[in-house]
């Protein structure tokens, strides 16, 4: 497996307190590898190392195979960026903000007109920032750190700020850029159904190390089970539930984690006949799909973390 991004122990101290510890991840070349993790977990603290802006305490980010620490512009050469805060030029046309970057690279002319076909913006190049939707400046910023066509991309929360359908568009458009450019995506984001409909793998960091991470049908496949139980005595249910071995997520209601491996129906019916011998009446046994959002509920309460909510920013 070619990797297009690799850490090795990576590490980060500012002063007494680990943001980064270890850390050990895979992107493999043309993969869109979601990033995820709740805030504080050290996203941000590592993907500034991987794009040169801090240096490590210890351990290496290869991008490319070019140690960032070591040969810092020549592993920027590899890699475009999108942040938060992308520096946009408001008061000129999003052409002039990609000629302005292409200058300073040095590119070619024709390089502006391809990434703006790149990201469909042709038609809407000539008119000011200032009048572009969250999501068309999302797309420039994309755009601008297409410039000079690096194998590598890193996106800190492209969707972040979008309306629902400014979401959907962005998800296909990243969802489809190894395809369309050759690049290896890396993104940041919030978002688990977002992540879960545009990766293909996802790594999960906790308080700095990396939890899990793989092909995300692979993780998803062995997340275990669920089923979400409604009952009309669920203090009663509840112990009864977890005398059979099973756990309960946390949050409202009686959300019984499956061991993985374990059939659902088979299950379910095996709760039921306890729940209703003991008493208590069932309304409904619905089985909950693995998901990346299991996982994500999973790794966190290995980790001792809420999960209550759905993002993990």
């Amino acid at each position: 497996m070619t990797l297009a991004i690799e850490t090795c122990g990576l590490t980060r101290r500012f002063g007494g307190r680990t943001a980064v510890q270890d850390l050990a991840m895979q992107v493999p070349a043309q993969a869109v590898y979601g990033f995820l993790g709740p805030n504080g977990a050290g996203k941000t603290t590592t993907l500034k190392m991987l794009l040169g802006l801090i240096r490590p305490s210890e351990g290496r980010a290869l991008i490319e195979g070019i140690d960032v620490a070591a040969d810092r512009m020549g592993a920027a050469r590899k890699v475009g960026a999108l942040l938060e805060a992308h520096g946009l030029h408001a008061n000129l046309t999003g052409r002039e903000n990609l000629e302005i970057t292409r200058r300073l690279l040095a590119l070619p002319r024709g390089e502006t007109d391809r990434v703006l076909e790149v990201v469909e913006m042709r038609p809407d190049a000539h008119r000011r920032v200032s009048d572009y939707s969250l999501g068309m400046r999302q797309r420039l910023g994309i755009a601008r750190a297409l410039l000079g066509a690096p194998p590598v991309l890193i996106l800190d929360e492209p969707t972040n700020g979008l309306d629902p359908d400014g979401i959907a568009d962005m998800r296909g458009f990243l969802a489809g850029l190894p395809a369309r450019t050759g690049a290896t995506v890396l993104l940041s984001s919030h978002l688990l159904n977002e992540v879960e409909q545009t990766a293909s793998h996802v790594g999960v960091i906790f308080a700095g190390r990396l939890a899990v991470q793989g092909p995300l049908a692979d993780l998803t496949a062995r997340a275990a089970p669920g089923l979400d139980v409604e009952v009309d005595q669920p203090d009663r249910a509840r112990p009864l539930i977890l005398a059979r071995g099973f756990d309960l997520a946390e949050g409202d209601g009686l959300s019984v984690r499956l061991r993985p491996g374990d059939d659902v129906r088979a299950a379910a019916a095996g709760l039921n006949r306890a729940l209703v011998e003991a008493g208590i009446a069932v309304f409904a046994l619905t089985p909950r799909r693995r998901s990346l959002e299991t996982l994500y509920r999973h790794v966190a309460d290995q980790n001792r973390l809420p999960t209550a909510h759905k993002e993990a920013a």
